[in-house]
């Protein structure tokens, strides 16, 4: 019998802040703090690592076509070499014309990737980010894990 993957994005534990000032350019420190303040204003949850290089907000259960629940963070970024990578749901009201407005981007289906925060208009980026949120809080993306669920699981 073959043994089922094991899921790399999950909650570690590790220090947030210790991971962004591991970054080697002051400047992805500093868009990391921003994002950050960003996301965690939009879901007024504190950061939390998801894997090794995920900083994520807010907790969410989301069912795939399996039907199997999967904890995934409402929001979340990561900055990677070639790029930073912000999570956004694929799907909600508005996000192609925000993404039209927001400046030097590609895009995959749930990802944003830009290089820098400077080539992006910021207040379109936050519009983004509690866009999406907002849709995740309406329950369009799964349900919503609450602390008391969450503590029950642990």
């Amino acid at each position: 019998m073959a043994k089922s993957a094991e899921r790399k994005t999950t909650l570690t534990g590790k220090s947030v802040e210790e991971f962004i000032y591991s970054q080697e350019s002051e400047q992805v420190r500093d868009d990391c703090r921003t994002i950050a303040t960003i996301m965690q204003k939009a879901t007024k949850a504190k950061a939390e690592m998801w894997g090794p290089s995920i900083i994520g907000f807010g907790r969410h259960m989301w069912y795939g076509a399996s039907g199997k629940g999967v904890e995934w963070p409402v929001t979340a970024f990561s900055p990677r070499k070639a790029n930073l990578t912000i999570y956004l749901w694929p799907d909600f009201d508005g996000r192609q014309g925000l993404l039209n407005k927001l400046g030097k981007h590609s895009t995959s289906k749930g990802c944003l990737y830009i290089k820098r925060l400077t080539d992006v208009h910021l207040p379109i980026l936050k519009k983004l980010i509690e866009a999406s949120v907002q849709h995740a809080r309406e329950g369009k993306v799964g349900m919503p894990v609450t602390k008391k669920k969450a503590d029950a699981r642990a």
